[in-house]
């Protein structure tokens, strides 16, 4: 059913500004490479802006051009002003906890919107699809923070985005690492990965014992998730390859816990690889660290024991 307000309107906010950011770079001289990194971020737009009309021969030249570029150092960052240190803390002080508004409106106004937004309608017509219910929020939110933000700091527009790219261009490609990773699993899972999992499984491991399924299942799912860099990539394999014939068809075991658990058994493999470029390699790049796996090698210890934890719960809880 129509909605006022679509996903596919905000994916063509993000392609604008996507577009924008590479005029900008592509103009930058200061950028040794300010034409192919142009191209890079000029091509990841035209995903957000045509890629459900694009065919998939075009769309997938697309992906490797963009592989390529990222792959072969293709992308830069130029010089970018930056306030003194003094200025920056004195502005910070200025503005004091209110900094944090901005930020905060993204999320308060994600989760307002999910609860009371749904199936609104205005003249006969929803207000948000509900389908794509709380990411149009998120988005929502995001546009209010924005206007709190340029308000707050009396900076234009243009501010904003000149300030967008000097983030995009501090992570690098890294930052397609999400979308590619998730059309990974897909892959994974049409390919039919799951079904040779199982195959390997139950003709190498003893998984009539419940202690060895649940092993096989959870530390599946961390080295999965390792491989794919997401959780959400690596849950269809694990489930259709261990989880549903072996701990629930042969095991009986509680699906919910199953799930849950071992999601979370994933999250562990997330903390300890740098294919989970979003959480561990940006992160190490914004905070300007030298060690790029800094933050990997602060997680792993944890992660590790997190997940003999969950091996333990799935085993006394799912059964």
């Amino acid at each position: 059913m129509t909605a006022l307000l679509q996903l596919d309107q905000f994916t063509l906010l993000v392609g604008l500004a996507l577009a924008g950011i590479a005029v900008l770079t592509w103009r930058d001289r200061s950028n040794p490479r300010r034409r192919t990194s142009g191209l890079f971020w000029g091509l990841y737009a035209v995903i957000y802006l045509a890629g459900d009309w694009l065919p998939p021969l075009t769309a997938g030249l697309i992906v490797v051009a963009l592989a390529a570029l990222g792959g072969l150092g293709g992308v830069g960052m130029g010089r970018h002003a930056l306030r003194e240190p003094a200025e920056r803390q004195a502005s910070a002080a200025r503005h004091g906890n209110r900094l944090f508004l901005p930020i905060l409106a993204i999320s308060m106004l994600a989760l307002a919107g999910s609860l009371t937004l749904k199936e609104v309608r205005i003249g006969g017509l929803l207000l948000i699809e509900t389908r794509h219910l709380t990411l149009v929020c998120v988005g929502l939110g995001s546009l209010v923070g924005l206007a709190a933000a340029l308000r707050m700091t009396r900076e234009r527009p243009m501010q904003a985005l000149r300030e967008s790219r000097r983030l995009l261009e501090t992570m690098g490609p890294a930052v397609i690492l999400p979308q590619m990773l998730a059309t990974l699993g897909l892959l994974f899972t049409d390919a039919g990965v799951g079904k040779a999992v199982a195959h390997i499984a139950t003709t190498t491991l003893p998984v009539a014992n419940a202690w060895m399924a649940v092993a096989a299942y959870g530390l599946g799912m961390a080295l999965f998730t390792m491989v794919m860099g997401n959780a959400f990539a690596a849950f269809p394999v694990m489930t259709a390859g261990i989880g549903i014939p072996i701990l629930l068809g042969l095991h009986h075991g509680n699906p919910a816990v199953m799930a849950a658990i071992g999601m979370f058994c994933g999250y562990c493999g997330t903390l300890m690889t740098p294919m989970a470029a979003n959480f561990n390699i940006i992160p190490a790049a914004l905070l300007e660290l030298k060690d790029r796996n800094a933050v990997i090698r602060a997680q792993w210890p944890t992660a590790l024991a997190v997940l003999g934890v969950n091996l333990v719960l799935l085993k006394f809880l799912m059964f």
